[in-house]
């Protein structure tokens, strides 16, 4: 039996000796998460609690936890993918992605860290009216949270079908509404502690996974980089032009334009990326935020360099026709490496295959965990707690609010990640941090950074940039107008990138500017001052 035959007949749900194996591990990964949730939970006292994690992690471990919630599905399964299929062009988006912690680092991570106390609105609504702000704040981080679940909604589909053999529309449905079910009672039981812990744990496991395919994708080659990438090369159809730029963004003006976008939004997108902005309130001190981001930036750069073995390996091992008839958009293609590596008609084939797709899924729930957590705290905290009931609120109520958010954020997810299904994932992310770089960024560097900054400037900037960002992908190919399409049988698209960065990222920052200069609003300079030597020096920081 050939490969593509045996791939075939296990995404038909022929591989029935397979299938009690792949269950169980599944399993097994799934009740030992909400083991550790509902432990977590127990724990779970107060606000401070659910939102940060009683502030008790040390820069290791959330180094750790941030870099779980960092590498998703859009890393593990949509690089691997977009390489396998692209080559060169497919690897930049995990330099982008691992560039943009440096922006991070630099601008965001210690002065947010010290100005805030559990979500981003904290920051922005310091010097500024509490009610308008903190909506705007609340509104901007549930949207780019919904962009980023879409990707693992996407994911989690398309690796559940592969394995279980689900081929039919409803099925794949049924899976992206289970994994909605599932990151709904890990918030709600466990809060901020149970998502650390549930990140912590799947950080490591995705990590140790892919080094596993990165030593056996090496082997197989005997450690020869040059005949990795030649066999790839030669593998893919493609020939030289795989291993060179401009496969994917290079055909004409309009893709070169979008590779440039994709770049900004990448690099940009990062800082003002909610899920991982509430965790730098889960340590003690700015000295730990700072040294949770050199890990992360270690733990990720790390894995980043794996995606290479992971992308070029399937790409030298499988036939590129055999990746898209599992998945058009490529995200299956790091499951069916480690099928190849294990033995595609033997028990350890199947074992790698089971094991490396339930660490993927794995790593799935802990980031819908993560960012519906992070748009949930968001709503409770500034849209009920300080818009809707003017502070009165008590610790109870606010986080009884959190937990109903959950829940009609997961209904959202679910609802979009099942139209989404058959989109890569690396490219629904990055249309999320293209929002975020588009409203969220621009907001919170010129809070803390720009005096004359003002009320009506963070409005502008933050409603500005969401409608810009948002705007331009409902009108581009990523919605409408081709094959790889959300919905490839009509054409509204007028738009022609496939990431907006280019043009909204630069209106969200002129936006600020220009709402603050039409202003007649007279800054509070006092404010700023404070601000200015609690981001700085830590003084007055919980």
């Amino acid at each position: 039996m050939s490969s593509a035959q045996h791939t075939s007949l296990l995404a038909a749900g022929e591989a029935s000796e397979h299938r009690t194996l792949i269950v169980t591990l599944f399993a097994v990964f799934v009740v030992a998460t909400l083991v550790i949730t509902v432990w977590a939970g127990r724990q779970t006292k107060d606000a401070a609690d659910f939102y940060a994690g009683g502030r008790q992690f040390t820069g290791f471990q959330n180094g750790l936890a941030v870099s779980g919630d960092y590498m998703s599905a859009a890393s593990f399964l949509g690089i691997a993918g977009a390489i396998a299929l692209f080559g060169y062009d497919g690897f930049l988006y995990s330099i982008g992605f691992l560039v943009a912690w440096l922006v991070a680092l630099l601008l965001v991570a210690e002065p947010l860290r010290n100005s805030g106390r559990y979500t981003m609105g904290d920051v922005l609504a310091y010097r500024m009216r509490q009610r308008p702000v903190r909506t705007a704040a609340g509104t901007s981080t549930i949207v780019v949270s919904i962009f980023y679940l879409l990707a693992q909604m996407a994911g989690a589909g398309v690796l559940v079908s592969l394995l279980l053999g689900i081929t039919s529309d409803g099925g794949k449905i049924g899976i992206v509404a289970l994994v909605g079910v599932l990151m709904i009672v890990y918030v709600t039981i466990g809060g901020m502690k149970g998502t650390t812990w549930v990140q912590m744990v799947k950080a490591v496991l995705l990590i140790a996974g892919a080094l596993l395919l990165t030593f056996l994708v090496l082997l197989k080659f005997h450690f020869n980089i040059s005949d990795l990438l030649g066999s790839a090369a030669a593998n893919s159809g493609k020939g030289s032009a795989f291993l060179e730029p401009g496969l994917k963004y290079g055909a004409t003006g309009t893709t070169k334009l979008d590779f440039i976008s994709l770049g900004i939004a990448l690099v940009l997108g990062t800082a003002g990326l909610p899920h991982i902005l509430i965790r730098f309130y889960t340590v003690p001190t700015a000295k730990a935020a700072r040294k949770s981001v050199l890990w992360a930036i270690g733990l990720i750069g790390a894995f980043y360099l794996m995606t290479l073995a992971l992308g070029f390996g399937a790409a030298a091992l499988i036939k590129p026709d055999e990746i898209t008839a599992s998945n058009k958009a490529g995200n299956t293609a790091a499951p069916l490496l480690a099928l190849h590596l294990g033995g595609v008609d033997s028990n350890w084939g199947a074992i790698l295959l089971a094991t490396i797709s339930a660490v993927a899924f794995a790593t799935i729930l802990a980031v819908v965990a993560g960012l519906t957590l992070a748009s949930s705290s968001s709503f409770a905290h500034d849209i009920y707690a300080n818009v809707i009931k003017r502070g009165t609120a008590t610790e109870k109520q606010e986080m009884s609010a959190a937990r109903y958010a959950t829940v009609g954020i997961g209904a959202v997810s679910i609802l979009l990640g099942a139209l989404a299904r058959d989109l890569n994932v690396a490219g629904l992310v990055a249309l999320a941090f293209a929002v975020a770089a588009s409203a969220n960024l621009p907001t919170i560097l010129y809070s803390l950074f720009w005096k004359r900054f003002t009320t009506a400037g963070a409005l502008w900037s933050i409603y500005g940039g969401l409608v810009a960002a948002v705007g331009l992908v409902l009108f581009s190919p990523v919605v409408s107008g081709k094959p790889s399409s959300m919905f490839p049988d009509v054409d509204f698209h007028w738009f022609p990138l496939e990431n907006p960065g280019i043009i909204s990222i630069p209106v969200g920052f002129l936006l600020g500017v220009v709402g603050t200069l039409l202003s007649k609003e007279e800054p509070d300079t006092a404010k700023y001052a404070e601000l200015e030597v609690r981001s700085l020096t830590g003084t007055g920081a919980h």
